[in-house]
């Protein structure tokens, strides 16, 4: 199995579910990166989506992907914690754009464990 191609033929609905969510999070940590740039805390947005879009790859490339479940589950559950201790105490109101990237991580999260309690 070659590790330079894409490998999605035995992708189910429930990965391609995995890898949108991770898409739809890697993209809002991307632009909310660039539109507050510079800063230390930008700078952490655009590695986090950079984080989600190296696990896309690899994840397409079938690379250690029972793995990548388990480090993903790790990854996105440290952002929601992050996000709770540096947003939430001087403003806990939820903007859409927060909800929606929660939203996708918790469903993220939820979608890999199941992924890696089914083997696969």
């Amino acid at each position: 199995m070659s590790q330079s191609r894409l490998e999605t033929g035995s992708l189910t609905p429930l990965h391609w579910a995995a890898v949108v969510l991770a898409v739809v999070t890697g993209v809002i940590h991307l632009v909310l990166g660039v539109m507050f740039f510079p800063g230390g805390l930008p700078v952490a947005f655009l590695l986090a989506g950079a984080g989600y879009f190296g696990a896309v790859v690899l994840f397409l490339r079938n690379y250690r992907r029972r793995q990548l479940y388990l480090a993903g589950v790790g990854y996105t559950a440290l952002q929601i914690v992050l996000y709770l201790l540096v947003n939430q105490r001087s403003d806990p109101a939820v903007s859409p754009v927060e909800g929606i990237d929660k939203a996708a991580q918790v469903l993220l999260i939820v979608v890999l464990v199941v992924l890696y309690r089914r083997g696969g």
